[in-house]
């Protein structure tokens, strides 16, 4: 007979524990799925093995119970089970919530018949381009890499349009003709369609799996059971696939690997980066890792310099074109000109020249809705969600006040509800205003939207992307969604319709995401034969991200805010934990956050409780009717663990208080602080 260490599928944290049932079955091994008794519970419940022992564990009492069965269809790999276990220390999550990232979703759907999510694609580019000197050069140092088959680690710094796709075709060839797999990870669902189609081109689709959030449950466990049972060599998708059942796994590439979506924002809150590092460090994997940037993080750009990734730069476009030509608009000029528009004189000029001269035209902006608020201009009332208290974005179509965070809707007011005035006004613009003003503008040019609310219907974000890059549409307008990686070769210019935007969220990265963005989605211009031009609008032309932007001058950015991040202690100079409070109950939201800051503030060395910082209502105060307070801890440099062992003391004596009333979330380098 075997011993299990049994992960049992309970959230309760009071469960969080291993449990160690008998086991009769020889077939079982660590990484199993089983159903066992539990509790006082009549139906069995889920179970995955982390551990298998012969001998039965020191204090063991008479009341072991047995494994009822197994489960053929989902089993986890040893490798899988050590990344899980390694996640819950270091993200201070739930053994269940790090075993969950691995397993399938839909695992509990009748067998039917297997979709098909590569169903009428056709690959591109099967011809194998002509690689650049530059391109050679990186490829030669990554296959080194692959043939030693040890862990090394690579950031691709290659300008947009340098061609780092390419290479990564290349490695993913060489990483396969080592008989091993590769998994590529994009940061948006709708990149994933261009790159599949690179990748079909030059494998063929029976080669490759997809996984991600737009696939139904059925066809997300459809391909999570192609690729457990081997059948396929490449998975390409956004941040979940970092955790696809590859076995062999030789390489991971991160592309955009700056980007927030990489940080998930969902218990457990883990680093995609971090992730995909553990699980080619295993004695299972022993693979390489590319992360590839136009605008590298700061904090990976430092590991850069610190020899943690070898540095690849690519420096030329692919097609030899020069890099866009970019201004800079002064909003406030056009306001005194008289000018209330939110497209300038100079974006609306260069418009109508790259539309006359049969260019298509992208417009940027990273707002979703008609207007960002409402509000009444007689007593300064403004439309809130009941559930939220959160500021209602109006949008004209459907004349409804949407609340972005928790879905409620409600019919648009057109009087004051607290003084009765008609004086109500809507403030500010979103891409359906913008959309509205440019049609107004170029009413013979065809104008799409395309951001999380104009493409909700399953397939449509494919669909208008590829209406565009036939050129069936002349103007695109969208949010982050048309700013990364996407490639038209037709696009002569690109607006950015307010750059301050970025500028303006209180976080000490907003510097850094500014210039990214403005970066990214300048270089979706002049990607064919012609040098592309991007017009940026800004309050803020002053500012240094926006014009090391506009210089299109990483490098000096990285310098000023390198120097600036060292001085104020932030990241990569340390780590900030950030714990989020909530409850049903105000009260009790902020009893949770009082008690954790004062059992930290005695449990830290008198030389670091300056790092701990007083509670405070969230950013976001209120969302579908819980509470929020936050708490931040700037945690030294190489303390992290120490850290995490605090913490973890806290959160084991919450799990014996039965009168506690709040849930505590911790969150290590959060990419938003609430």
């Amino acid at each position: 007979m075997k011993y299990v260490d049994l992960v049992i599928d309970n959230k309760s944290d009071s469960t969080d524990i291993l449990y160690t049932y008998g086991c009769e079955d020889d077939s079982v091994c660590v990484g199993s799925k089983v159903y066992v008794p539990f509790a006082q519970s009549r139906n069995l419940r889920d179970g995955y093995v982390a551990a298998v022992s012969d001998r039965a564990p020191e204090g063991l009492g008479a009341k072991l119970r047995y494994v009822d069965s197994v489960d053929p269809d989902v089993s986890l790999t040893p490798e899988m089970v050590r990344t899980a276990l390694w996640m819950r220390q270091r993200y201070l999550c739930r053994y269940i919530d790090a075993i969950k990232c691995f397993t399938p979703a839909g695992s509990k759907l009748k067998k039917g018949t297997r979709k098909d999510p590569f169903a009428g694609r056709q690959g591109v580019e099967s011809e194998v381009a002509q690689l650049t000197k530059q391109q050679n050069d990186a490829l030669a140092e990554i296959g080194e890499a692959v043939e030693s088959g040890q862990h090394e680690r690579f950031l691709i710094h290659g300008v947009t349009g340098s061609g780092k796709t390419e290479i990564y075709i290349r490695a993913t060839e060489k990483v396969l003709d080592k008989r091993r797999k590769a998994i590529i990870l994009v940061p948006e669902i709708s990149l994933t369609a261009q790159i599949i189609d690179r990748f079909i081109g030059r494998f063929g689709s029976d080669r490759i799996a997809v996984l991600h959030s737009r696939l139904s449950l059925g066809e997300r466990y459809d391909q999570w059971k192609k690729i457990r049972d081997g059948g396929v060599d490449i998975v390409i998708g956004a941040r979940s696939a970092v955790f696809a059942p590859l076995e062999h796994l030789g390489l991971i590439v991160v592309d955009e690997e700056h980007e927030s979506t990489y940080k998930s924002d969902h218990t457990p809150k883990y680093d995609t980066v971090e992730v995909a590092v553990k699980r080619l460090q295993d004695k299972d994997s022993r693979g390489v890792l590319i992360l590839g940037s136009a605008t590298p993080s700061v904090a990976t750009y430092r590991r850069s310099e610190e020899g943690i990734y070898r540095l690849i730069k690519l420096t030329e476009r692919y097609n030899k074109v020069s890099m866009p030509e970019v201004t800079v608009t002064d909003m406030r000029d056009e306001l005194r000109s008289g000018n209330t528009s939110v497209i300038s004189g100079r974006l609306y000029q260069s418009m109508k020249e790259q539309l006359g001269a049969g260019k298509q035209v992208m417009l940027f902006l990273n707002r979703r809705g008609y207007s960002t608020f409402i509000s009444c201009r007689e007593c300064g009332y403004v439309a809130k969600c009941p559930t939220c208290g959160l500021s209602l974005t109006y949008h004209k179509k459907n004349g409804s006040a949407v609340c972005h965070y928790c879905g409620y809707q409600t019919a648009a007011i057109s009087s004051c509800p607290d003084c009765g005035s008609r004086y109500v006004k809507y403030f500010g613009s979103g891409t359906e205003k913008v959309e509205e003003t440019v049609s107004a503008m170029f009413p013979e040019y065809s104008t799409e939207r395309l951001d999380l609310d104009s493409v909700r219907k399953k397939g449509e974000l494919e669909r208008r992307l590829r209406a565009f890059q036939k050129g069936k549409t002349d103007i695109l307008i969208g949010t982050q969604l048309i700013a990364k990686g996407l490639d038209f070769k037709n696009v002569g210019l690109v607006g950015i319709v307010s750059a301050d935007v970025a500028l303006n969220i209180p976080d000490f990265r907003s510097p850094e995401r500014a210039l990214q963005l403005i970066i990214q989605a300048a270089g979706r211009a002049g990607r064919g034969d012609e040098k592309g031009k991007v017009v940026i609008q800004t309050y803020s032309p002053e500012h240094y991200a926006v014009a090391f932007a506009a210089a299109q001058d990483y490098e000096g950015f990285y310098k000023t805010e390198i120097q600036l991040r060292k001085y104020m202690g932030y990241p990569p100079f340390s780590d900030m934990f950030q714990i989020l409070f909530t409850s049903a109950d105000q009260q009790e939201a902020l009893r949770g956050a009082q008690s954790w800051h004062d059992r930290l503030m005695k449990a830290l060395p008198e030389e670091e409780k300056g790092n701990l910082f007083r509670p405070q209502e969230a950013y976001m105060s209120k969302i579908k009717e819980k509470y929020r307070y936050s708490m931040l801890i700037k945690c030294p440099k190489g303390r992290r663990r120490g850290y995490s062992d605090m913490i973890n003391s806290i959160r084991e004596e919450d799990k014996k208080d039965r009168k506690k009333n709040y849930t505590a979330v911790t969150d290590i380098n959060p990419y938003s602080f609430e």
